[in-house]
């Protein structure tokens, strides 16, 4: 027999998540890939927009029309689940999102951990106050199932797509204890030739969704402008908080992204050539990135001298630099491990996220600004890495150095 090895229970669960994965999936595919939004879900989708937003879906400057279209899109998708959801019993439970998120939500602190909602009523995960994670829906099949749904309006949105979906995957298989966590990717284009896209398509457990064009879309309020009709979901029986999501597992993310910490700086303590730390534990595998400690004045010193700093065309010399930050703090991205150096400046409220050019040297990317969570980590980090740990740690990671795979 199939399952004589193992408990019934067990057999049980897992033949019936085979059957899930092998009829829920392509239920979905079905009754989404041939879509096409009436004008009444177009219009409700412009509930979940300000006034501003819905002006700049027709106007004629581009980057900002194709900002609102993104918007706009996500919540027809979320629309059109509201409508599926009235209809079928496939969908147990939908999360709450933009004009229908819950009223009172929660300012970022640090310390928090779990779902919460954005000041736009997007639905996070936060780990120790940081956003890990965002998701353009939350649902919860009849098995009981976490599921969720990106939603894309153009190619340039596939950048690190691929890492960034594995990554929810791992989050939500641990935070609510699922062998696997399926996935529903909804676009206003053809998917079919992107290579990241056929790679996501082998997994059975995931489904591409080719919907009506936003273009299609909008040539149905045409003749709508500029009256906005739409109407609030009243008494949606399949419609709930996202924070009502029960998770199985508890979450203290600051925890596990000190255990990780203290496995690499064990690794490092070592010596000699060696591979790329392997985080193999379940918790150390939702941790994005490792901060190790802000640097002693010494530590900056050798981190100006020997690798250098710019910053807008501006070399900082270690003699100026006290003049422009306060700290500087050394940070890897997983899973890779790519260097980022965080410099506080003294100038504004604000962090200098600076990544590692091909010639080793820092160069800025981008300020990390004071009203998110991860602003208030790296306030809360003191210094505490010498020269010899620094050292170890950009010689470790620093991208001109090969290390054996």
């Amino acid at each position: 027999m199939f399952c004589e090895n193992e408990p019934k229970a067990d057999c049980y669960l897992r033949w019936r998540r085979k059957i899930y994965t092998a009829i829920m999936i392509p239920w979905l595919t079905t009754n989404f890939k041939n879509f096409k939004p009436n004008a009444a879900i177009a219009l409700n989708a412009t509930r979940h927009m300000n006034k501003i937003e819905r002006k700049k879906l027709f106007s004629p400057d581009i980057e900002p029309m194709r900002t609102a279209e993104g918007r706009w899109f996500e919540a027809i998708v979320y629309e059109m689940f509201l409508d599926i959801s009235k209809k079928s019993n496939r969908i147990k439970y939908l999360a709450r999102k933009g004009a229908d998120a819950p009223r009172k939500r929660e300012e970022v602190k640090l310390g928090q951990n779990g779902i919460f909602y954005s000041k736009y009523g997007d639905i996070t995960v936060r780990g120790n106050g940081q956003d890990l994670a965002e998701f353009d829906m939350l649902l919860i099949d009849s098995d009981n199932q976490v599921v969720f749904a990106e939603v894309v309006t153009s190619p340039s949105d596939l950048k690190e797509f691929e890492q960034e979906i594995a990554f929810k995957k791992r989050l939500l298989s641990y935070l609510y204890d699922q062998k696997n966590t399926p996935f529903l990717l909804v676009s206003s284009f053809d998917l079919s030739n992107y290579s990241v896209v056929k790679r996501l398509a082998r997994d059975k457990t995931n489904a591409i969704i080719h919907t009506t064009s936003c273009e299609e879309i909008k040539s149905i309020l045409k003749h709508y402008r500029p009256r906005i009709l739409y109407n609030p979901p009243e008494n949606h029986p399949n419609l709930v908080p996202a924070t009502d999501f029960p998770m199985k597992n508890t979450f203290d993310y600051k925890r596990y992204h000190d255990e990780v910490r203290a496995q690499i700086f064990t690794e490092i303590a070592k010596g000699g050539e060696r591979s790329l730390p392997a985080i193999t534990s379940r918790t150390g595998q939702i941790v994005k990135k490792v901060l190790y400690g802000a640097l002693y004045p010494q530590s900056v010193k050798l981190l100006c001298n020997t690798y250098g700093l710019t910053v807008k065309s501006r070399k900082i010399e270690f003699g100026d630099f006290s003049q422009f930050y306060s700290k500087a703090i050394i940070a890897t991205d997983l899973p890779n491990f790519e260097l980022i150096i965080y410099l506080r400046s003294r100038q504004k409220k604000e962090y200098h996220k600076m990544i590692q050019a091909k010639d080793g040297h820092f160069k800025f990317e981008r300020p990390t600004p004071p009203k998110v969570g991860f602003f208030l980590w790296l306030e809360a980090i003191q210094p505490s890495l010498g020269t010899q740990i620094t050292h170890q740690l950009l010689e470790s990671f620093t991208i001109t150095r090969q290390p054996k795979q």
